[in-house]
């Protein structure tokens, strides 16, 4: 694969070419200072991937990623020194269709190929989404369904996304009230390292409180859980949340399959599933899973999504009830609980 390199300091760029030697099959492309050289690079050579940094003079990694993505569209990797400190940049980028997020790798290391292998990694699996690598072996099927367990967490909300998740996540649960009466769970892909700035980012853009999901606990109405390390986060017949390794071979960790299947097993009813905006089909099983066991079902549309992957692929499945553009959920979920709580009642 030939990839790109935005960075305008000197050693991050060493540290990123020799991290990039380590695999045979990559290829520097070119490297640019900044983000206007990167789109005229770009222009003239489009990568498979770009690693893009933030903090640049003339063009930011931002607009760069903004522009990138409008003109010539490639896989854009973050790859950023101080994650603290540029957290709403970050996701700001994956809004305009950023992939994935990274730490620059440190130049230097004890074990140069320990150092280099999370970037690697990513690098690998972003490849096989966008088919630059055969994945050999089968896509994941959906789960058989099976009872409903009694004592399930009700009202539960689930929520996947990946490429321009963030704002998307931060326009749909900004749209929905401070008293909203449902347990809400967000599985997002994003490296573990980022996760807790990511809750605590949507934290200060929503109403609801978000934090990082603890394994063991219920998921309590009026309040936002994001999956928070790169194993997977499910739910149980007890109710409670937990993390596992298995499926250990699964690309997207964590899995948005893995969950919605299980709120397919072991939600209680009414349980929703929504997918938004990313690459490849991630979720799109499951949210099928939660389909046949009579659970309300939702997908971003296409014209609202930065990237139509994953909600194209549900709506392929049929696996949505309904197809929404990302202004009309909230709505749409608040509807869906109160007729739920009008039922109740009843």
């Amino acid at each position: 694969m030939k990839i790109g390199i935005v960075n305008d300091m000197p050693l991050a760029v060493e540290a990123l070419q020799r991290a990039l030697a380590l695999d045979p099959e990559l290829q520097v492309a070119w490297v640019a200072g900044d983000g206007a050289q990167a789109l005229d690079a770009c222009a003239a050579q489009r990568p498979d991937i770009i690693l893009m940094d933030l903090l640049m003079p003339v063009m930011d990694g931002v607009q760069a990623t903004r522009l990138i993505m409008a003109q010539t569209p490639c896989a854009i990797i973050i790859v950023t020194s101080d994650m603290d400190r540029n957290t709403s940049r970050v996701f700001d980028a994956m809004g305009h269709g950023a992939l994935d997020v990274i730490d620059t790798p440190r130049l230097g290391a004890a074990d140069p190929h320990a150092a280099a292998a999370p970037l690697l990694r990513k690098i690998r699996n972003v490849g096989w989404l966008i088919g630059a690598y055969d994945r050999g072996r089968p896509a994941q099927a959906a789960t058989a369904a099976q009872p409903l367990a009694a004592g399930a967490t009700p009202y539960l909300i689930g929520i996947g996304a990946s490429a321009g998740g963030p704002p998307s996540l931060a326009t749909l649960l900004g749209g929905l009230p401070a008293d909203f009466p449902a347990a809400i769970v967000l599985v997002q892909h994003v490296d573990a390292s980022f996760a807790a700035g990511m809750a605590s980012w949507l934290d200060e853009q929503i109403a609801l409180p978000v934090r990082l999901a603890v394994s063991g606990e219920r998921p309590q109405p009026g309040t936002v859980l994001l999956a928070g390390t790169d194993d997977h986060l499910v739910l149980h017949n007890d109710g409670t949340l937990r993390y596992t390794r298995e499926p250990a071979e699964g690309l997207y960790r964590p899995s948005i399959d893995v969950f919605f299947n299980s709120v397919a097993r072991h939600g209680r009813a009414p349980a929703i599933g929504v997918l938004l905006t990313g690459m490849g089909r991630d979720g799109a099983l499951g949210l099928r899973a939660m389909r046949e066991r009579g659970m309300l079902t939702i997908a971003q549309d296409r014209a609202s999504s930065a990237v139509y992957g994953m909600p194209k692929a549900a709506a392929e499945l049929k696996a949505a009830v309904e197809i929404l553009p990302l202004d009309r959920i909230a709505p749409r979920l608040v509807a869906a609980l109160g007729t739920a709580a009008s039922v109740q009642r009843t």
